[in-house]
């Protein structure tokens, strides 16, 4: 009860004598500093909202207009053509100022006019400069002179350093497609899917759509572009993440590893306190805006940086019908599992960051108490692991008041979750390939009650000093939780540091106060619905199997030398893997961006394409590097459109989205949707390799990240891309489906393949 007294700033009793009044000066202080820390934040939100909002201009310009106004005037020339005088004729001030006074405010006036005028024409310049997409078509070492001059202006227009927001209100709203284009390019996608006969029907539905139902939807659909931001993103937040009532664990949140060959330290207190403190120091760079704006690899363009807000203190809340993204301005604590106890870790003291040392310091504590857990509280977390509605209902009945609402609350409005793993994990022991599938599977759903899946992301520690992370897919995609990791990694291995000894670096002050113990009242029947929801979630764990691949044979610098995509060489693989390992091709789904476009997030690429196949069913010495060629190109072209909102799902989606709000049924659409991605595959970036000093460091190598399988018949596949000699891959697919078996399909089938037409292709270049 010691750290309850020291937090009450007064206390007072009656006597016969009067009112004895007894202050706390120290939690007054600590008040204070909150405060303050408090109100500079707000000053600095102000500041930024200033400068972002006259960017590509800056707050400073507005003097130079003021002044040349005034030296204009004063060589007896009217700037204004007359506007001064009529703004002077208005002024309600024109009784108590002289004639010269009321000049110089109306000059002020007219410049402040003139300003903001020329703000919105370069910031419509600038959107117009960032709507040109032509540059991404053309070929490698032809640059077009328009291309050139357009590269030149951007420059010219992006010149002063931009805050992370900055670019928001300059980038072009996502285009709505054409419907014709997007039904032939949808069409020429299932070719090689379709018999003859299911082609010829599938065409018959796609024209009778489009000459009926089609253009109708179509019209609703660019109303809602011409209001909206952006046409797709709050249909897909909310329709395909926050409508699903099945288990987010697996089937939506997705992970990301550690250092493949390297621990920083083996402590596991002093690696939680580095990976807490590389974390906070990334929510202050996007609190106060002072990261760089992401931008397409090797030029200036940026890209949308929307998804950074709700990157902390953010929390997924289930309801009956959907869920809800709930997002809290600021919080200055983390919530802490270890051993079924949850804490509440205060990050913050008299208004200052903790230093790492301390949070090791603090964390330490937690590994030390041997308290046991409440009834009720140790696999309390399975319930976000479960069904959504079920989780709604215990949520709203018994949470919504008392202490497990305030306990409730914390865990909510934490910065992120941090889960202190009891097991040790990573590429270790006798049998490193298996440890590291486990390691995969243990970041994917661990336990399925000792990650709080409903958070923005979990941080989990474990034991040997091993970390990783688990993200909720709904408020953000994986690049930018990439950066935020990747981040996190080189600040820890390389700037905060350790001992020698392995704890972290700094003082401690030893009269912090313990961290908090949630307390919780569970009754019998929540603590039954958690038993069923840890039932319904472990036999989604148990038929999950996950495979980690790191390929060294080489990476993209010799696909570089055969003048192809990396990426395009990857998803040709795949292909010819899949056709080896299943017999046919299948709908393939690979992720790429649309943050081009305000508020951008995904669109489809579908890779299974015509001239893929060609090169699967016809590969032979004499012809791969033709039909490669052809197969990369056509890729290559198919995933600029997707970036360039030329895309064929999400727009199908937004259709079909608008034919339920109209009550008209169209069987194209339903059965576009229903169809299945079988191989579902996506490249999680590397972009900030400047971080990460793989020449003088090269042990440090990220593993990247993966996710649980689509189809309960398929694969997922995530694969990275790290320096110039290795790819890792993450697959993962169902034991319950004889069919698919992750290591043999990635390394059975799919690097032998990938070597050997790597070879062929190599040759064969080199022959020439």
């Amino acid at each position: 009860m010691a750290e309850a007294h020291q937090a009450v700033a007064f206390q007072f009793t009656i006597t016969p004598e009067g009112i004895d009044l007894q202050l706390s000066y120290q939690a007054l202080n600590q008040i204070y500093l909150s405060g303050l820390r408090s109100w500079k934040k707000r000053v600095s939100r102000m500041r930024n909202s200033v400068i972002k909002g006259v960017y590509p201009a800056s707050p400073s310009s507005w003097l130079f207009v003021v002044i040349a106004t005034l030296v204009t005037m004063y060589m007896h020339s009217d700037p204004s053509m007359g506007l001064i005088a009529k703004i002077q004729q208005h002024l309600p001030l024109n009784v108590s100022l002289s004639a010269q006074g009321q000049t110089v405010v109306s000059a002020l006036v007219f410049s402040t006019l003139l300003w903001l005028s020329l703000i919105l024409a370069l910031r419509f310049c600038l959107k117009l400069l960032l709507s040109y997409h032509q540059w991404m078509f053309e070929r490698h070492g032809q640059i077009s002179n328009t291309t050139k001059v357009w590269v030149t202006l951007v420059r010219l227009f992006s010149s002063r350093k931009p805050l992370l927001y900055s670019y928001q209100t300059s980038l072009p709203h996502l285009p709505v497609p054409a419907i014709k284009d997007t039904l032939s390019r949808y069409l020429e996608s299932v070719r090689p899917l379709l018999s003859d006969v299911e082609f010829k029907q599938m065409t018959e539905l796609a024209s009778q759509f489009e000459s009926t139902l089609g253009n109708r939807l179509q019209r609703y659909l660019k109303l809602k572009a011409l209001w909206a931001t952006n046409y797709v993103s709050d249909w897909w937040e909310e329709y395909v993440y926050l409508r699903s009532r099945s288990p987010i664990m697996v089937n939506s949140n997705y992970y990301g590893m550690d250092f493949l060959y390297v621990t920083p330290t083996p402590l596991q207190a002093a690696r939680a306190g580095n990976t807490i403190t590389a974390l906070l120091l990334y929510r202050r760079k996007v609190n106060r805006e002072e990261l760089k704006p992401s931008r397409v690899p090797g030029t200036v363009i940026p890209l949308c940086a929307a998804q950074c807000e709700r990157m902390f203190n953010t929390t997924r809340t289930p309801g009956a019908e959907t869920d809800v993204l709930q997002h809290w301005q600021d919080s200055e604590f983390v919530a802490v599992y270890h051993n079924g106890r949850y804490f509440r870790l205060w990050v913050y003291c008299a208004g200052r960051l903790l230093s790492p040392r301390e949070i090791e310091y603090q964390i330490q504590r937690i590994l030390d108490d041997s308290s046991p857990p409440q009834p009720g509280e140790e696999k309390l977390g399975a319930l976000t692991a479960g069904d959504r509605i079920p989780w709604s209902q215990m949520r709203k009945q018994y949470f919504t008041s008392g202490v497990n609402k305030r306990s409730l609350d914390v865990i909510e409005k934490a910065a992120f979750f941090v889960t202190l793993d009891d097991e040790e994990q990573g590429m270790r022991g006798e049998d490193p390939v298996k440890n590291l599938d486990c390691y995969a599977k243990s970041l994917l759903h661990g336990k399925c009650y000792d990650r709080w899946f409903d958070k923005s992301f979990s941080i989990v520690i474990y034991k040997n000093g091993k970390n990783g992370l688990n993200a909720e897919h709904s408020w953000a995609d994986a690049p930018t939780v990439a950066h935020l990791w990747e981040y996190t990694l080189a600040t820890d291995a390389f700037q905060l540091g350790y001992t020698e000894d392995g704890h972290c670096k700094g003082q401690v002050d030893r009269s912090l106060p313990h961290p908090q113990r949630l307390v919780w009242d569970i009754p019998s029947e929540v603590q039954a619905q958690v038993q069923r929801s840890l039932a319904v979630a472990q036999a989604l764990a148990d038929d999950v199997d996950c495979h980690v691949f790191p390929f060294r044979d080489f990476g993209k610098g010799r696909i570089k030398k055969l003048r192809i995509s990396p990426d395009a060489f990857i998803q040709i693989s795949l292909q010819l893997a899949y056709y080896r390992d299943r017999g046919g091709f299948c709908l393939t789904y690979e992720a790429s961006m649309t943050r081009l476009f305000r508020e951008g997030r995904t669109e489809t690429v579908r890779s299974c394409s015509n001239e893929s196949c060609d090169f699967v069913k016809k590969l032979n010495p004499k012809t791969i590097e033709r039909l490669f060629q052809l197969a990369s190109e056509k890729h290559q072209n198919l995933y600029r459109l997707a970036m360039t909102g030329a895309g064929i799902d999400r727009h199908l989606f937004c259709l079909y989205v608008v034919s339920k709000y109209l009550g008209v049924e169209s069987s194209f659409l339903k059965q576009v949707l229903s169809e299945p991605w079988r191989l579902s595959t996506s490249q999680t970036p590397v972009q900030q390799m400047e971080l990460f000093d793989l020449k003088n460091h090269p042990d440090f190598i990220s593993l990247g990240g993966g996710f649980g399988p689509v189809a309960d018949d398929g694969y997922g596949v995530s694969y990275i891309i790290v320096g110039e000699d290795m790819i890792n891959f993450h697959v993962s697919s169902k034991y319950s489906c004889s069919e698919t078996v992750s290591k043999i399909f990635i390394s059975l089938v799919c690097i032998k393949i990938l070597c050997y037409y790597a070879r062929c292709y190599y040759d064969a270049v080199l022959l020439e």
